[in-house]
């Protein structure tokens, strides 16, 4: 079988309830928390997008349909925006799904896990590379370079392995994250060997923990569903891609970029403040505004 190593669908596991930003997330998707005025689903959709794919797949829940209807076409808004002229408001609106870009929904009917979550998305994802992106992490890369996934692509399409963002994190934080170790094969990028998922600090291989970017070949789909359950009683993505470490590879990449855990208050009102900083229209009013704080 011919090795295929373009990467055209990204995976979206967004079936979690947001139970730390309730009650703000009881009636609403915690995805669709707006960082200044965005999603934070159309970020990573966005990021993606960028990487050049164009094959949006999102595992949902129950209480998602909000994520559906945003990527969705909205006769009625648009018709009216027409209507008054709001020409720039209406593009915007057309471009938060351009007219290349396919999106399809899954649902993931129990909480088991993310590789659950991951192995619900086979059936369209079929034997294709493809990417996972988790929406509560909002990555950007370096000033004026490409985005964190866009990165990875190009790193799988001359390393066609499973590939996994990692990032150097304080030693009295590994027991949060997946941490990797293994062999240096070029400035950023490790072959893996080792793989613990929230080691103890004294125990723990390295400092390099998976930031939430993959681009997964299918072959973990077959290491998922073969796989017994992991932590927590649920279906590990990690436990899978470690099954894959002695056969055909694993791969950690040392992005270039930032993350925000806007799974967590901090981290969401860090970006929020980061991204309106960045915003030619907002930036100089709260900007002001916080040296005014700071005196």
């Amino acid at each position: 079988m011919k090795n295929v190593t373009k990467v055209n669908k990204a995976v979206f596991p967004v079936a979690g309830l947001g139970t730390r930003f309730l009650p703000a997330t009881k009636a609403m998707p915690k995805e669709m928390l707006p960082i200044v005025d965005k999603p934070l689903i159309q970020y990573a959709v966005e990021e993606a997008y960028e990487a050049g794919i164009r094959h949006m797949v999102f595992v949902t829940g129950r209480s998602k349909r909000a994520i559906e209807d945003h990527f969705d076409v909205s006769p009625e808004l648009e018709m009216e925006l027409e209507a008054s002229g709001k020409k720039e408001v209406l593009e915007l609106v057309r471009s938060i799904a351009p007219a290349d870009m396919a999106c399809s929904f899954v649902r993931q009917p129990r909480a088991l896990g993310l590789g659950h979550a991951v192995l619900c998305a086979a059936p369209i994802v079929g034997n294709d590379p493809f990417a996972v992106l988790l929406p509560d992490d909002l990555m950007s890369g370096p000033e004026g370079g490409p985005s964190v996934l866009a990165q990875m692509v190009q790193q799988f399409e001359r390393t066609p392995t499973c590939i996994l963002a990692v990032q150097e994190v304080p030693r009295e934080h590994v027991k949060r994250y997946g941490i990797v170790a293994g062999d240096a094969v070029g400035e950023r990028l490790t072959r893996v060997r080792q793989m613990v998922e929230k080691p103890d600090p004294e125990s723990a291989p390295s400092r390099m923990g998976v930031a939430g970017r993959y681009v997964l070949t299918a072959s973990v789909f077959d290491m998922i569903r073969t796989n017994p359950r992991g932590a927590g009683g649920e279906i590990q993505l990690t436990d899978g891609i470690a099954r894959l470490m002695e056969g055909e590879g694993v791969h950690a990449w040392l992005y270039e970029g930032k993350r925000y855990d806007c799974g967590s208050k901090d981290g969401f009102l860090q970006a929020t403040v980061d991204f309106a900083l960045k915003n030619p229209e907002l930036g100089p009013g709260l900007r002001e505004h916080l040296r005014r704080l700071a005196v």
